[in-house]
C-alpha cells in the first residue's frame, strides 16, 4: 500500500510541475517591481481551467504525501 502512495505522489508531482509551466509566464508576483505588475488581470476561459486544475491537483498532492505518511 506504501508503494501505492509513493507511486500516486510521483505521477502527481511530475503532473503538477507541467500544469504550472503551461500557466502564463507574467502573472503572480514580481519580487523586482515590473511596471505591468500593477495591472490587474482576471483569468478566463482556458487560463482559469488551468488554474483551478493546478489547485486540485496540489490538494490531491498534499493528501496523497499525508495518506503516505500516515502508512509507513
Amino acid at each position: 500500500m506504501h508503494i501505492a502512495f509513493q507511486i500516486v505522489q510521483m505521477v502527481l508531482a511530475i503532473v503538477l510541475i507541467g500544469v504550472i509551466l503551461l500557466q502564463t509566464r507574467g502573472s503572480g508576483f514580481s519580487a523586482f517591481g515590473s511596471a505591468d505588475s500593477s495591472i490587474y488581470r482576471t483569468r478566463r476561459g482556458f487560463e482559469r481551467t488551468l488554474f483551478q486544475f493546478t489547485i486540485v491537483l496540489a490538494v490531491f498532492w498534499v493528501l496523497v504525501s499525508i495518506g503516505s505518511a500516515l502508512t509507513f
